[in-house]
């Protein structure tokens, strides 16, 4: 038998310590074969000429944005017109048109975006003085305003982010970047879940690249294991909600609960909170220009809402309280933060059909009947606030504040469905007229004489 050619019994002999080396040896080691060489330059063209297909266009176009905070850290609202492009997940800003923008993305120019896995959106009155305004924040910490003039334009986007963000995953690993944001919004139970999934090994489309694994060393993961733990004891130890307001360390809420649970507690059928800021407004604000339109200072209105689910005093003549628009921010807030409205979601439906009704003096007796089903703590509370708001009505020569601006600051604030459909455009405009005929026809509507 005649032997192997040279090359080729060098090759069969190679060290046995060098058989393992990888693909890319293993290719050379094959170089010679002519059709080996063929298949992998044509593999390499093929390699450079395939497209990324770039993720589809939803919406675009032009609106109004400010960026009001950076990874939970507070930023100074400033707004920019921007070219808004969603696709993909995700929601990118220029400052013109995508088309427009072709020769600076050409020089190297990176959009802001933002990621909308995990994000949340909801409408604003708090943040800012502007009309339609919502507010899109990250689970990063990062948070948007977005604004048009236009209701029609607006609430298309809105609906486009929201239903572009429910088809995204819920959840979302917490990374070391946004670890300390979800701390703040989750509960124990949520944090737990967190930190168990986390501890698990990832699936393998979801693992890290080679280079991050060779970068990742053991003392890493050993610290991160260590915090993981530190974490979990901790939260376990918290006392729970119960035995925190059993020790007086936590009182009953006031924002946020039920409006029957406060007048319980209370023993009244109207918080104690409302009648207070309305005294306060009545003694110093009915001849402020824009009371109730002009949004006062958050962080003091956030302020003012710890002190009062906190504490049982409250002195709103305190020099802290004294800008007249943190009181009114106050009161707006609390109603917003009822888990139902002051009109309840079971009459919102016959509350549109009587102003729906052409002939004014039966939408009046048509409300009027309404109310007076109410439950007690609802039409009570209804009844001292529309008396008041009446009373700012009255100064409008002052003010500036007529019965259609304040229907349009407090119909959506004091009416609203119990789940938004494609007819929010239509109901913002009949929650402001139901709003502005009770204060023209207030006697009328809440006279104690029967019909």
């Amino acid at each position: 038998m005649q032997g192997l050619p040279a090359s080729d019994t060098s090759s069969e002999k190679l060290n046995p310590s060098h058989q393992n080396i990888g693909a890319v040896q293993m290719r050379i080691k094959n170089a010679n074969s002519h059709h080996d060489r063929h298949s992998q330059s044509k593999s390499m063209i093929l390699s450079e000429n395939v497209k990324v297909k770039e993720p589809v266009v939803e919406k675009e176009g032009y609106l109004l944005k400010a960026k009001i905070a950076d990874g939970g850290k507070k930023l100074r609202k400033n707004w920019s017109t921007s070219w808004i492009v969603l696709a993909g997940g995700k929601i990118e800003f220029y400052k013109e048109s995508k088309q427009s923008a072709l020769t600076n993305l050409k020089a190297g120019y990176k959009p802001e975006w933002v990621d909308l896995c995990g994000a949340n959106i909801e409408w604003t009155t708090e943040k800012s003085s502007r009309k339609n305004v919502f507010q899109i924040t990250t689970i990063s910490g990062n948070e948007f305003l977005l604004q048009s003039d236009i209701d029609f334009i607006i609430l298309d986007w809105f609906h486009a982010i929201k239903n572009a963000i429910d088809r995204l995953p819920k959840q979302q690993s917490c990374t070391p970047r946004n670890l300390e944001f979800k701390l703040q919004r989750s509960s124990s139970s949520e944090l737990l879940s967190s930190l168990s999934t986390e501890s698990k090994e990832p699936k393998s489309e979801h693992r890290k690249s080679l280079i991050f694994r060779l970068n990742y060393s053991a003392s890493d993961t050993n610290d991160r294991n260590r915090v993981k733990s530190r974490l979990k004891k901790f939260i376990n130890r918290r006392p729970s909600l119960k035995t925190l307001q059993e020790k007086g360390l936590i009182k009953d809420q006031v924002f946020g609960s039920h409006l029957h649970l406060v007048c319980e507690h209370e023993n009244s059928t109207v918080p104690l909170f409302v009648k207070r800021c309305i005294e306060a407004v009545e003694k110093r604000g009915l001849d402020v220009d824009g009371i109730y339109r002009v949004s006062g200072n958050l962080a003091t209105i956030q302020k003012l809402r710890f002190v009062v689910n906190q504490e049982e005093k409250l002195n709103l003549d305190d020099s802290q309280w004294e800008d007249i628009h943190v009181v009114t921010g106050a009161l707006k807030m609390f109603f917003r933060e009822l888990p139902e409205p002051l009109f309840p979601y079971c009459f919102f439906e016959q509350f549109l059909e009587a102003i729906k009704n052409p002939d004014s003096s039966t939408q009046v007796k048509s409300i009027r009947r309404l109310v007076q089903k109410l439950p007690r703590p609802n039409r009570d509370t209804m009844k001292i606030l529309f008396e008041h708001l009446k009373k700012i009505a009255a100064k409008e020569s002052v003010n500036l504040m007529t019965t259609q601006s304040l229907g349009i600051v407090f119909g959506p604030t004091l009416l609203r469905p119990e789940k938004e459909t494609g007819n929010m455009a239509v109901h913002m405009l009949y929650q402001n007229q139901i709003v502005e005929l009770m204060l023209s026809e207030y006697n009328k509507i809440f006279s104690s004489e029967e019909d």
